[in-house]
């Protein structure tokens, strides 16, 4: 069974990178990071530099445990504490950055389609605030104008069976029968797990995507910054 990893794993890994003389390959091993990461981290081309977290200090390491690992490279480190969990109970749910501007046509939609549905229910299914909902329900959103009602699901807010089942307890409790409900869904559990799955493709594509751009904006700051070193190097 593998062993957990550190609460902060990249500032954990930081921290060793700076003051210990472990290998890259047990920091790797320690933090569940790849190797390369680790690299990065101790040649300063990281995307963002991590504050180093000591694990010494909050007990999943213990100094004697370094030692041994810095006096055989071979040696795996192992975990002293491991971190307590912690779970999010309270506030919205999170939604990347990337689809944060999507989130007022998923609201429309819901609206458009399902009045039944409560405000604290699409808070919640969305990851939004009710004053938020309030204001595109009375159009004085301060986009009102370019709000577009879309499918929650399709925008990648939700998934296909969230919105199911909210719409379902929001019918049971209004009283109103699920072929009544308006907008309601009327595809088979086959033609919603296909959108399901094609919305959680079109997600991954753009995360992909995303991705890419990040790496390459970091190799174009590597080669920048080893330009600047040889210009500065030139005029000595």
């Amino acid at each position: 069974m593998a062993q957990p990893t550190p609460l902060m794993p990249h500032a954990t890994a930081t921290w060793l990178v700076d003051n210990t003389a472990l290998s890259f390959e047990q920091i790797a091993d320690f933090c569940g990071l790849h190797i390369l990461e680790v690299q990065a981290m101790a040649d300063d081309l990281a995307g963002s530099k991590y504050t180093g977290r000591d694990p010494v200090h909050s007990g999943e390491l213990t100094q004697a445990e370094i030692e041994r690992g810095q006096a055989d490279p071979e040696y795996r480190l192992q975990m002293q504490q491991a971190p307590v969990e912690v779970t999010r109970t309270k506030g919205p749910r999170y939604t990347p950055v990337s689809k944060r501007q999507d989130k007022p046509d998923g609201i429309a939609w819901i609206l458009r389609n399902h009045p039944e549905v409560s405000d604290a229910q699409v808070s919640k299914l969305i990851g939004t605030t009710r004053n938020t909902i309030t204001a595109i329900r009375e159009r004085t959103h301060w986009n009102i104008q370019n709000i577009q009602p879309k499918d929650p699901v399709t925008l990648g807010l939700c998934s296909q069976r969230e919105l199911d089942a909210v719409v379902a307890k929001a019918a049971k409790r209004a009283g109103i029968q699920a072929e009544d409900v308006a907008g309601g869904d009327t595809r088979s559990d086959k033609e919603k797990l296909i959108e399901e799955l094609r919305a959680e493709r079109n997600a991954a594509e753009s995360a992909a995507t995303e991705a890419a751009q990040e790496a390459e904006a970091e190799a174009w700051l590597a080669a920048k910054r080893a330009a600047e070193a040889d210009e500065a190097a030139g005029s000595e």
